[in-house]
């Protein structure tokens, strides 16, 4: 009855804070008419979409970044205007716009890359302004500086690479994972393309499972982490996969000392859609094969994605990734552990201010254990299933709001022991299943009160319910 009466609390919580965003966009309106303008940035190489670009208009305040699939959207009163999209490492794009009327526009921009001897930044206050964004502690990370910073055993290695940064260290020598500000390892939400990684390691923690020519975007919430994200105490990592080129037929690869890898990526239905493949796998087993050994160590993953584009306002991505590593001790032990996730979405534009973007997501991480000896195996794993559904309204340049609602259905097998042979004298035993479903609605908003104050605040109602 208690806890009943404190979820009718939440939930009338939640509705009071959904009505005070409401009325707060409502005190930015005005009677000058405004209108909007709104589209995608994207790479003109290779069709990706880009995460974090700005878009603003010169000479104003009025500004924003495009989202994780590249969409903006911002409002300004009528007039003419010179739109100007920016991003790190790419060239500069101006737009004159007379805005008279809701107006699409969609931008491709190309790399640049200049050597310089001394570098001077400035920017109009306007231009800081703008992007100046009301997130703490988030590190954005791009893939291309990652590939630039030292490479373990000929490997890019991304978690090594955000080790680096203030606040995050190593879980120890031959482990993986990593800890925030003091934060436990299991404390961390790590996510690729929007599924669980339960175990973030290759080969006892030299290697990341994440493959660098795979990578897009990569994103670590230290501290203020969004309300769209729940289940952790202690930060976010954020990984998204490539969508794949759009444009030409391209392939990456490279061989190391431990190990290689090669990524294929292709335009597919005369460029309305892409696809990645990519993989990788070490040959340390082979060399200590090679050399008489006994032992084996080794260790493979596969990423794969595709899209397609239905219309100007639909586009359906799939994507999966698949690893596993596998150690033996002679002919009397091995054990082998590995991720496995796929995800189909959903982006659906209503209109010019509202982005929405559908996911089912499955992930599973599992652990497998043989005693030739004893003549037995023990498996056990994780499985969760996630549907999620997240939208972003643009009110106005001073006002915009992220809500939506998420279930995941979780699986946990303990372990079961299995013998191997008819002579065993082990037992086949199965511990109990246990199955559970955790369920969340959010609701976020980031608001310009003035020139110089930006809020950014939100609320998430999580519920955990045991099934069985």
């Amino acid at each position: 009855m208690i806890k009943k009466q404190k979820q009718q609390v939440c939930i009338r919580q939640l509705k009071r804070m959904a009505v005070l965003m409401l009325l707060f966009a409502g005190i930015q309106l005005h009677a000058q008419e405004n209108y909007t303008i709104s589209g995608k940035i994207t790479d003109i190489d290779n069709g990706e979409t880009l995460f974090g670009a700005s878009v603003f208009l010169e000479g104003t305040s009025i500004g924003v970044v495009t989202n994780e699939y590249g969409f903006y959207s911002l409002t300004a009163p009528e007039g003419s205007y010179r739109l100007l999209i920016t991003y790190m490492g790419y060239g500069d794009v101006k737009q004159d716009v007379n805005l008279n009327r809701n107006q699409n526009f969609n931008f491709e921009i190309s790399e640049v890359s200049t050597k310089l001897d001394e570098v001077e930044v400035t920017a109009e206050e306007s231009e800081i302004a703008v992007l100046r964004k009301p997130e703490m502690s988030v590190l954005k990370m791009n893939i291309e500086t990652v590939k630039q910073m030292p490479v373990v055993l000929g490997e890019v290695d991304i978690l090594k690479s955000l080790q680096m940064l203030p606040g995050v260290t190593n879980n120890g020598e031959g482990t993986g994972g990593f800890h925030v500000r003091g934060g436990a390892g299991d404390q961390n939400l790590v996510l690729l393309d929007e599924a669980i990684i339960y175990n973030t390691s290759h080969m006892f923690g030299f290697f990341s499972v994440f493959n660098a020519d795979a990578i897009k975007d990569v994103k670590l919430y230290k501290g203020g982490i969004p309300a769209r994200y729940g289940g952790r105490v202690s930060s976010v990592l954020d990984v998204r996969q490539k969508d794949g080129n759009s444009k030409r037929f391209a392939a990456t690869g490279g061989i190391g000392i431990i190990s290689s890898r090669l990524a294929l990526e292709a335009p597919l239905f005369k460029e309305k859609g892409s696809f990645l493949i990519a993989g990788r796998r070490s040959y340390a087993d082979l060399l200590l094969r090679a050399a008489g050994e006994d032992n084996s160590v080794s260790f493979y993953d596969l990423n794969l994605k595709t899209n397609y584009k239905i219309n100007t306002n639909n586009r359906l991505f799939l994507s999966g990734y698949f690893g596993r590593d596998a150690f033996e001790l002679g002919e009397n032990f091995s054990s082998s552990y590995g991720n496995s996730t796929a995800n189909l979405r959903w982006n659906h534009i209503f209109n010019d201010k509202l982005f929405s973007n559908l996911s089912a997501i499955y992930s599973k991480y599992d652990y497998e254990l043989g005693i030739t000896s004893a003549e037995f195996d023990w498996v056990s794993s994780i499985t969760n299933y996630n549907l999620k559904y997240d939208l972003k309204y643009y009110f106005s340049d001073a006002f915009k709001l992220d809500f939506g609602a998420s279930g995941i259905h979780y699986e946990f097998d303990p372990g079961e022991i299995i013998p191997t042979t008819e002579t065993s004298s082990v037992n086949p035993l199965e511990l109990d299943k246990k199955r559970a479903l955790e369920t969340g609605v959010y609701v976020n908003a980031e608001h310009k009160l003035t020139e110089k104050l930006t809020a950014q605040y939100g609320l998430r109602y999580s519920a955990f319910s045991r099934l069985g």
